[in-house]
């Protein structure tokens, strides 16, 4: 993973993308026990709006070597999904990521309060279980959760989640 840590670093460095954080499971187990994840989910900021905001990553991986499998990007031997911010609360994600490095790589990790936020969000029956993991075990701060809870209308599911 951390190859292909180091090649969307650089496509940050490069311009071909504002910003990026890990999200999905393998930004979780930065905060719980590890789950089991097929991919390394990349939510991005692209540099220009539009429809296709993904093709300039393809073309650009696709000079370095990796091959595109339908929604995901082989790199180094790592399954990667680019996902263009798609909310106020996936972007607001991305813009307040921490720094944190694996294997001596540089990376930008979602806070676990956005991972648990998101998850709900998403609701799918995974992410519902990636949340109350992240509500057991992680360090949250329960301000800045009860502040996204409430502005991206989330309390009622938070609390589905903790009967």
């Amino acid at each position: 993973m951390d190859k292909a840590l180091r090649i969307v670093n650089g496509l940050q460095k490069s311009g071909v993308i504002k910003a990026y954080a890990i999200g999905g499971g393998i930004a979780a187990t930065f905060y719980i026990e590890p789950v089991l994840t097929y991919d390394l989910d990349i939510f991005f900021i692209p540099v220009s709006e539009g429809l296709d905001v993904l093709s300039p990553i393809y073309r650009e991986l696709k000079k370095k070597g990796c091959r595109a499998e339908k929604e995901i990007v082989m790199i180094k031997g790592v399954a990667v999904q680019f996902i263009p911010v798609y909310n106020e609360l996936v972007k607001e994600a991305v813009e307040t990521a921490v720094e944190s490095t694996y294997k001596k790589v540089r990376a930008r990790i979602l806070k676990p309060e956005y991972l648990l936020a998101i998850a709900l969000q998403t609701n799918r029956p995974k992410d519902r279980e990636r949340a109350a993991l992240l509500l057991e075990q992680a360090k949250l701060d329960s301000r800045l959760l009860a502040t996204l809870l409430k502005s991206h209308g989330l309390s009622e599911r938070f609390q589905k989640l903790k009967t």
